[in-house]
């Protein structure tokens, strides 16, 4: 029991010390959310957010404290359902802070920094009535659900990933809406925010990310897989400054190649494959297509082996000067965000803590669950990554880079030729001609800085 209070505790501590840290009070009242009359908006924001920690769910919690607690469940619902907070600002200010305080001087200025796209679905399969709810089609599952699509865009460096902003869509076919739209003031943030649902994903991705721009989160590349990689889609986000690394798809998309437009198959066939085994079968440049000024757009196609089959599969980059075991080395950070989706619904309770038919209060528990995602990231880079420790980590270099690589190796030399003799002569004399031959492999160059003669036994 007192091991169970003390962990309670302790995570109540690291949440306080979150939300003191990273100003969570002044970023929501950046985002709008203002108090108007009793308890502070960063009271009810840090309940929320404490709740999965905790093991209970709103109702629970609005049950068990409903003589004592100091919010109450008016509160809350007001909180969730305000159409004026713009939780997306909130995400991308609470991003940057992060970045710029805690990730980035923890990252070399030579690492590559990509954004990542994907959707997932935001399953409310038992619901008749939310605001927006549409039939969704699983890819995975082969079947329509009830829900929304999360279109969600994250930032990684490879060792951290943090989700910036997000998208709940409805369904750009209005016969695919189940629930139709509130009426609400089109001033606000809430009516924007519908507005958007029902636009179509390829569009909203755009705006995700000159959005990101404006809020000064920046990547070299951005990754997402064949869902999203059509032309059009391409040249609009590189007329942003945006360069692309994604998945083809085996479609009737045509690239212009040697004066001819050919599918994927097609292409695969006409160009050069390499010999043996190798894991990147052949590279070529295409023409993607012409920007809004008329000009063509040139782009690199990696064809790669499929991992356990004779299936190949296709990598386009719109930086034609980066070679090919880069794009494939940087394409595999998109699966950090298929873990953070895992981790979003299967212990952070996304979708799941309470049923509420507002679709801004959808917005605003998805925008805590994303919080609650960088909580965690942010504890996680800090146990495990060695920098964090400041000077201490610094001093450690500074002896290491002391000793050159001939004093380590003579070092090491001598303290191997210690331990040999301890042995007996049996085990000592063959280790002994061994490391006698090996040393007179070294050439004479370095053996010289090192004091060694042929053999030091």
């Amino acid at each position: 029991m007192d091991q169970i209070v003390a962990e309670t505790v302790s995570c109540q501590n690291q949440i306080n010390s979150f939300f003191d840290n990273q100003r969570i009070a002044l970023l929501l009242k950046q985002s709008n959310m203002a108090k108007q009359c009793g308890i502070a908006p960063v009271v009810v924001m840090r309940m929320i957010f404490s709740l999965v920690f905790t093991g209970k769910n709103l109702f629970r919690y609005l049950q068990a404290d409903a003589s004592g607690s100091e919010v109450g469940k008016d509160t809350v619902y007001r909180f969730l359902n305000s159409v004026n907070v713009n939780w997306r600002k909130f995400l991308h200010l609470l991003c940057v802070a992060v970045l710029n305080k805690k990730i980035l001087p923890l990252t070399s200025v030579d690492t590559p920094k990509v954004f990542i796209v994907d959707d997932s679905l935001y399953n409310r399969n038992r619901s008749k009535k939310v605001e927006l709810l549409a039939r969704v089609y699983d890819h995975n599952d082969q079947r329509y659900y009830r829900g929304f699509r999360l279109l969600t865009l994250g930032w990684s460096d490879g060792s951290s990933y943090l989700p910036v902003s997000f998208s709940l869509l409805s369904s750009a076919n209005q016969k695919n809406r189940l629930a139709p739209m509130t009426e609400v003031d089109k001033r606000t943030n809430g009516f924007k925010r519908r507005a958007e649902s029902i636009r179509k994903a390829p569009d909203v991705l755009k705006r995700l990310v000159r959005q990101a721009h404006d809020s000064g989160i920046r990547a070299d590349y951005l990754l997402f897989d064949s869902w999203f990689a059509f032309p059009a889609t391409i040249i609009g986000l590189l007329e942003q400054k945006q360069q692309v690394i994604c998945m083809l798809k085996s479609a009737k998309t045509k690239y212009g190649y040697k004066g001819f437009d050919l599918t994927l198959n097609e292409l695969y066939k006409s160009v050069r494959k390499r010999c043996g085994r190798a894991k990147i079968l052949a590279s070529v440049q295409i023409e993607l297509g012409t920007n809004s000024q008329k000009e063509p757009v040139m782009a690199k196609i990696v064809f790669v082996r499929a991992r356990g089959s004779r299936k190949w599969l296709a990598l386009l980059s719109t930086d034609i000067d980066l070679a090919d075991e880069e794009i494939v080395k940087l394409y595999k950070r998109r699966w950090d965000i298929e873990v953070f989706f895992k981790i979003s619904k299967s212990y952070l309770r996304l979708a799941k803590e309470f049923q509420s038919r507002s679709y801004d209060a959808l917005v605003a528990h998805t925008t805590i669950v994303f919080a609650r995602y960088i909580m965690l990231e942010l504890a996680r880079r800090s146990s495990n990554d060695p920098r964090t420790l400041g000077t201490l980590f610094h001093a450690g270099c500074d002896e290491l880079r002391q000793a050159s690589f001939t004093e380590a190796v003579t070092l090491l030399l001598n303290t191997l030729q210690q331990l040999v003799k301890s042995f007996g002569d049996k085990i000592a004399a063959p280790v002994a001609e061994a490391l006698a031959e090996f040393i007179a492999q070294i050439p004479g160059l370095l053996r010289r800085p090192m004091l060694l003669p042929a053999c030091i036994f």
